[in-house]
Formats: C-alpha cells, sequence, structure tokens
C-alpha cells in the first residue's frame, strides 16, 4: 500500500504543475523575425497578452485607438475621430488596405521609427493566421516616399514579404487637426502621438541613398 500512496502522491504532484507550464506557453512571440535589433531602445511597450489575436484587437490593444470592425473600414471610421496622416509615429496604426489575398485590410501599430523608410511594427495575424508578431520590419516602398506602399517581414520566409501592400495611412492616438512632430529615428526621444502637445514645423526629408534600389531584395 505504502508504494501505491507514493505513485499517487507523485501523480497529484505532477498533475499540479501542468497548469503553470501550460501559462508560460501562452505568450506566443515571433520577434526573432526582426532584422533589426529592436530590444535596443524600443520606443513602445508591446503588452505580451495573449498569444493568439486577430489583428483589429491587437491594434487596439497596442495603440489605444477604440475603432471596432473590420481592419478595412478603420481609415474611414477614424475620419473626424482621429488624427491622421502619412507619417509614421511611435503608437500610430499604419491601415493597410484589402490587397490579394486579403480581403479585409490590416492594421499594424508602430512600435518604433527606424530611418525615413523603415519602422519596426507589432501585429497579430499576419505571417502566421492569429499569432502576434512583435517589432519585425516594414519598409516604405512607395516612390514618393510617402509610405502609400510597403513591404512588411513575413516570419515564415525569415525576410521582407515581397508584395507591395498599400495603405491608406496613419492613424494617431490623437483628436482631428491636432499638429504632431515629425517622425525622427528612435533614440529614446520619440514618443506616442498623444503624448506630444507642443507644434512642430516640418521638417523637409531626408536623402535617402536606397530609395533607388529598395524595390528589389531587401
Amino acid at each position: 500500500m505504502r508504494v501505491y500512496r507514493k505513485i499517487i502522491i507523485v501523480a497529484l504532484a505532477a498533475s499540479c504543475m501542468l497548469p503553470a507550464a501550460a501559462i508560460a506557453r501562452t505568450a506566443i512571440d515571433i520577434e526573432a523575425g526582426s532584422a533589426i535589433d529592436h530590444d535596443a531602445g524600443a520606443a513602445l511597450t508591446v503588452p505580451k497578452g495573449p498569444g493568439h489575436l486577430e489583428c483589429v484587437p491587437y491594434a487596439r490593444t497596442t495603440s489605444g485607438i477604440q475603432i471596432y470592425g473590420d481592419a478595412w473600414t478603420w481609415w474611414t471610421q477614424a475620419k473626424g475621430r482621429y488624427a491622421t496622416g502619412s507619417t509614421p509615429r511611435v503608437g500610430a496604426v499604419m491601415a493597410v488596405k484589402p490587397f490579394n489575398n486579403s480581403k479585409l485590410g490590416h492594421v499594424a501599430t508602430v512600435s518604433r521609427i527606424v530611418d525615413s523608410r523603415t519602422v519596426l511594427l507589432s501585429h497579430a495575424n499576419w505571417s502566421v493566421p492569429g499569432e502576434i508578431e512583435r517589432n519585425v520590419s516594414a519598409l516604405d516602398v512607395s516612390p514618393n516616399n510617402d509610405w502609400s506602399e510597403v513591404r512588411i517581414w513575413y516570419g515564415p520566409s525569415r525576410n521582407l514579404g515581397t508584395t507591395h501592400w498599400p495603405v491608406s495611412g496613419f492613424i494617431y492616438n490623437a483628436a482631428p487637426g491636432t499638429r504632431l512632430r515629425d517622425a525622427a529615428p528612435d533614440r529614446g526621444e520619440v514618443r506616442l502621438a498623444a503624448q506630444v502637445a507642443k507644434p512642430a514645423k516640418k521638417k523637409g526629408r531626408r536623402s535617402d541613398p536606397i530609395g533607388a534600389i529598395i524595390a528589389g531584395n531587401f
């Protein structure tokens, strides 16, 4: 009987440990997909949260922008409710138009500004259905450097995808008409759009030596 009691005790102890192991696996993170060292001074703290989400609820969580409905409706819904524009800023939501196999569009939160043509995005339901990717690369491939077309990191290929995704623009967590500072590479001074209070003069675009070759492989 003592042997059986020991077996039962060991079995019960093992069963009690299972929930903790299961909880430890709930935050699925594909952030290794970024080709940039995003851990060094990332400007936006991205909440871990559940490991599986659609892009819309995850964008609401990371940006604080309270818009509901399919991703393709966000740009229209934002008019008159939030400030919008064509310049990426930390905490803003990039609104990707429906294109190719994406019938409902896509929304992703800008977590860091790298340079005039590169940002890091945190989003869900892109490379793998339902999964979250944090701080992965997106490259502006528009002819006029206006972020109207982008290539976005695709996890399975471990590189930027080749598709040029059309973008409506960026939605900022600020009231319509708010003047926001121009975006700059993140060195700790870039803040969420909602925290920017003082207007700033618009700066000219910086020279971009890679502009002529970005349409090729990254």
